[in-house]
């Protein structure tokens, strides 16, 4: 399929040969299959165990590769703006599993020791099947993936970015992504605010937490809002535009959390009250 087609640091959308990008064309990064879209970036849930992509083995390859270097400090408060192997076979688990570990890479050998583990409930009580390792009998817990953003507002518009990278490619989102080690909540949102907007703003509140069971994630959104209309969005950015709530595409919204987090704002607004923190699950 790649063949006859040219790419840019494995990045560039792929074209025949010959070809040049139009004036003020962005590259598109190499297309994943439309339908591991689902809910967030870098995920792939097609397929059980030994089809899993690449992508869905490592998130965290999709997720910060970039570390924006010599842009300053971006304001808002709570400081400043920081800018494996081939997946186990299916018939190694027991049917014990739960439908969340469709959508996740089992655990295939002990961190501490490297031999191969088995999945079973722990002797200590535990209720549920785990990675215990044999040799070690070291216990390995899988536990769910924290994404964190913001809702930036200026006056009676809402800050949204048109995604560069798939999945979703080319879809609306607000500025968010996966949690880094050594951050807070507020530091985490506002870092992607920062790398994926390049806007300055202040974090507000804790405005929404949504459970999304099935891919085993947490989304939390603040409340931000903008000092001024001037963005930088980076390379995971087509365009950052401001939109009134009619203006708002909502058919071309990339995540369900995000659409939830949205509705839940402008219904909040209308309200006069933004006197609660929104707790919503996606199962």
């Amino acid at each position: 399929r790649a063949e006859g087609r040219e790419r840019s640091g494995g990045a560039g959308r792929g074209r025949r040969a010959g070809q040049e990008l139009a004036a003020g064309e962005r590259r598109r990064p190499p297309a994943q299959h439309r339908e591991q879209a689902d809910l967030e970036r870098g995920r792939d849930h097609r397929a059980p165990f030994g089809g899993l992509g690449a992508a869905a083995r490592r998130p965290d390859l999709h997720g910060h590769a970039r570390r924006r270097r010599g842009r300053g400090g971006r304001r808002h408060a709570g400081g400043p703006g920081r800018g494996p192997a081939r997946a186990d076979r299916q018939d190694r688990l027991t049917p014990a599993r739960s439908r969340f570990m469709l959508l996740r890479v089992p655990i295939k050998h002990c961190k501490n020791c490297g031999t191969a583990v088995v999945y079973r409930v722990p002797d200590d009580g535990d209720t549920k099947q785990r990675a215990v390792c044999p040799a070690c009998h070291t216990i390995h817990y899988e536990n769910p993936l924290n994404v964190v953003g913001t809702i930036p507002v200026l006056g009676d518009k809402v800050l949204l970015c048109k995604r560069n990278i798939e999945p979703r490619w080319g879809k609306w989102t607000l500025p968010a992504g996966f949690m880094e080690l050594e951050e807070t909540t507020a530091e985490g949102a506002a870092r992607e605010t920062d790398e994926e907007a390049g806007a300055n703003f202040e974090i507000e509140g804790l405005f929404a937490v949504i459970s999304v069971v099935r891919v085993g994630q947490v989304h939390m959104f603040y409340r931000a809002r903008l000092l001024d209309d001037r963005f930088d969005p980076g390379h995971e950015t087509i365009e950052a535009r401001l939109f009134t709530e009619d203006e708002i595409p909502w058919d071309e919204i990339a995540f369900r959390t995000v659409r939830q987090a949205l509705e839940h704002y402008f219904e909040d607004r209308k309200r006069g009250s933004f006197d609660r923190v929104h707790e919503l699950s996606i199962v």
